[in-house]
């Protein structure tokens, strides 16, 4: 049946009977689809039967589809035509693993960072209003880790004042983000579900806070989690949020009856779907971490995942255990990524010193400023592109107090696979901006651990410590110092280009200089170590070449590169510098090599960039051949 579903309107014309056929094809596609390029599985074995109801009973694109997070979205890009694409899922030129306008009409936002949906659901059902469009329903899913986030409860709070805005919300509650869902909220959540007296519930509600002011009884709902605002409905009506559940996600059935009540009531409304994730497939469900919640290419009949070497993450989970064993003032925290961001292995070892705060960066920060002014020393571990949600945190609830925070930003610079919103490309341009912070990039596992160990040791202000994706690089010892840099190569003789390699970059240069030394252009290449601030010795180093080349896996504009060129400017060194980055742009989802390669950050590309700006300024040298 798959093979003739090329939009909702397929999906509605199916008997009832013959759903459940249909849900077992896409489980097996998705099976075979990430088993052989990795992807979100689990979340998405966990949403076909509440899928299928969704664009049954709306009617997709007219009345818009927002997924929180768009991970959960394959089942929706089977259903609207896409199926063909999933023989090159995350490849790339194939379909991305998140919602994508360029894809689809009907994928409005790509929303892969977390509790955004209810705002978007939000302004979407307020512009339909004021342009007269009332025959359109918003439909917002969204798991139930998401409504960790802060932003959904802001949102949450507009559209219950909105009695008359179509917006139907659906609770996908898996008990699960990445790993359990953390926090009162979840708890909560859990309780319902087992609870088999859902109207004793209720009524112990009631009796205890009924006769409490509304404003007291909504904001006592937000701090005892979801469940208290979700479960009794008086509280919803005297919201405006009217409540239908809790429902059995995996009865379709029932799923759209729930979601017909939804949207005839054209007005606010929450759908509260229980559901599982990793349905439909042993190994999937039998995983403890996180049900196959993103693995890469793995056997799909042990379910066993192919191995991926020792990678970036591994470096840094072991060299924090061992910190946390020296010294009793590190504490940990993650943002609902405990095993991604490799901290599980310091909650095992210290259980008493880890903090899971749920999708919630903004929170994790000034958290993490409260240890700090409590005595302790908090290590948080996010994903790079995940630090934008909580600059302003990070500005003035740590730094102003110039609190001894240490960031650990994982998956930083080019990303790959994920696509656009997942590059960790902008973190070396907005810190720039943060007073009194200190940034440190490791070019390989050993500079890894020892610049932890001195981000660790700072005590009169926030630190950041960045590294990338995927396989941890070789180690490449110093062959000298230029001040607390490291120099990785001195050429013989007079010295023609001064390359600064930012972290894994050093790599890229040191590839280049071995192209330009045959060309006949000396190269001394340096790797800084900390970015931020920069060293001093960088100015004399700089003058004694003609031309400066910064390269980095960040954006262009505002990074490392922009930082050296002020460096010298301020100091009245007139050395030329160009940098070398990451262009302002949302990349396409490829491998990390090939886009590297696409934008021009390999060895062969630098050195030929840097033969041609050399040739402008001296007749001797001749641009490289291609």
């Amino acid at each position: 049946m798959l093979g003739s579903i090329k939009g909702p309107d397929d999906v509605k014309r199916l008997a009832a009977e013959e759903l459940p056929g249909l849900a077992g094809e896409i489980r097996d596609l998705l099976v075979d689809s990430c088993a052989r390029f990795g992807g979100h599985l689990g979340p998405n074995l966990g949403v076909v039967e509440l899928t299928l109801a969704v664009h049954r009973v709306f009617d997709s694109p007219r009345d818009p589809i927002v997924w929180d997070t768009g991970h959960q979205a394959y089942v929706h890009k089977l259903l609207t035509g896409r199926a063909a694409g999933f023989a090159a899922l995350k490849q790339e030129g194939g379909l991305s693993g998140y919602p994508s306008q360029a894809e689809s009409e009907h994928d409005f936002v790509e929303n892969s960072h977390a509790s955004t949906a209810l705002s978007y659901a939000d302004g979407l059902a307020k512009a339909f209003k004021v342009r007269g469009e009332h025959d359109r329903t918003v439909v917002a899913v969204i798991g139930d880790g998401a409504l960790t986030g802060g932003m959904a409860w802001e949102a949450l709070n507009n559209i219950a004042a909105g009695a008359d805005l179509p917006v139907v919300i659906v609770v996908n509650d898996n008990g699960r983000s990445y790993s359990p869902t953390i926090g009162g909220l979840a708890s909560h959540l859990s309780s319902l579900r087992v609870n088999r007296r859902y109207e004793d519930f209720l009524d112990y509600v009631k009796d205890k806070i009924g006769n409490v002011p509304l404003l007291y009884d909504a904001l006592h709902g937000v701090k005892k989690g979801v469940k208290d605002v979700l479960a009794p409905q008086v509280m919803f009506e005297d919201l405006g949020l009217k409540y239908l559940g809790p429902i059995d996600g995996h009865d379709e059935q029932a799923m759209e009856a729930a979601l017909r009540k939804a949207r005839d009531f054209r007005g606010p409304v929450i759908v509260h779907a229980v559901t599982q994730k990793g349905r439909g497939y042993t190994p999937a469900e039998n995983h403890d971490e996180d049900q196959f919640h993103g693995p890469g290419p793995f056997d799909k009949v042990t379910g066993q995942e192919k191995p991926k070497g020792r990678i970036w993450t591994n470096v840094f989970s072991e060299e924090l255990v061992r910190l946390g064993k020296e010294r009793d003032d590190i504490v940990a925290i993650t943002a609902a990524m405990l095993h991604p961001t490799g901290l599980n292995a310091f909650a095992e070892a210290y259980p008493e010193r880890i903090y899971d705060v749920g999708i919630a960066e903004q929170h994790a920060l000034t958290s993490a400023a409260g240890l700090a002014l409590g005595g302790m020393h908090p290590v948080v571990a996010v994903y790079a592109t995940f630090l934008n949600r909580a600059f302003d945190q990070l500005l003035m609830d740590v730094a102003l107090h110039r609190l001894p925070v240490t960031v650990v930003l994982d998956r930083a610079g080019v990303t790959g696979d994920d696509g656009a919103s997942h590059n960790g490309m902008w973190d070396l341009s907005i810190l720039q901006v943060v007073p009194g912070l200190r940034i440190a990039v490791p070019r390989d596992g050993d500079r890894l651990t020892e610049l932890l160990r001195e981000a660790v040791e700072v005590t009169d202000g926030p630190t950041v410590l960045r590294f990338p994706k995927g396989p941890v690089a070789e180690a490449v010892e110093p062959v000298g110092k230029l001040g607390e840099m490291d120099l990785l190569r001195a050429p013989v003789g007079e010295p023609d280009v001064l390359l600064v390699g930012v972290g894994p970059m050093a790599q890229v240069c040191l590839d280049a200089a071995v192209m330009l030394d045959a060309q006949g252009i000396a190269a001394t290449v340096v790797d800084p170590r900390w970015v931020k601030p920069l060293d001093e010795a960088l100015v004399l180093a700089a003058s004694a070449h003609k031309l400066v080349a910064v390269v980095e896996d960040n954006g262009r504009v505002g990074g490392v590169g922009d930082a050296v060129a002020r460096l010298l400017r301020d100091a009245d060194v007139d050395v030329p510098v160009r940098t070398y980055g990451i262009p302002q742009e949302f990349l396409d989802h490829a491998k990390r090599a090939a886009i590297l390669g696409q934008i021009g950050l390999t060895g062969q590309d630098l050195a030929r960039q840097i033969t041609e700006a050399v040739a402008k300024r001296t007749s001797h040298v001749e641009p490289a051949r291609q």
